[in-house]
């Protein structure tokens, strides 16, 4: 079984969040190392998944609800882009 390749990150930090993560990992049973690297890949995950989440405000869904449900006639700049893109993308 093939084993994932490793990276070293090293880190400055006060010696009261220090203390604070070696309490905290002592708590779960774990090594310091292994808490720390638990910690920053779960809030990592959870950067990067709030990225890719739109949030609307209340008003806002209900004009996408609305726009979806009865779209608006299109305009000349969508006439004119529909046109480049048949010209240029589509496969005839």
């Amino acid at each position: 079984m093939a084993t994932e390749q490793t990276s070293r990150l090293e880190a400055r930090l006060p010696a009261s969040v220090y203390a604070t993560l070696k309490r905290a990992a002592e708590l779960q049973g774990r090594s310091l190392t292994d808490f720390v690297v638990s910690a920053a890949h779960d809030a990592a995950q959870r950067a990067i998944e709030e990225q890719a989440i739109l949030r609307l405000s209340a008003e806002d869904q209900r004009r996408f609800a609305e726009a979806l449900i009865q779209p608006p006639a299109p305009n000349a700049a969508l006439k004119h882009a529909k046109r480049l893109h048949l010209e240029n993308v589509e496969v005839r």
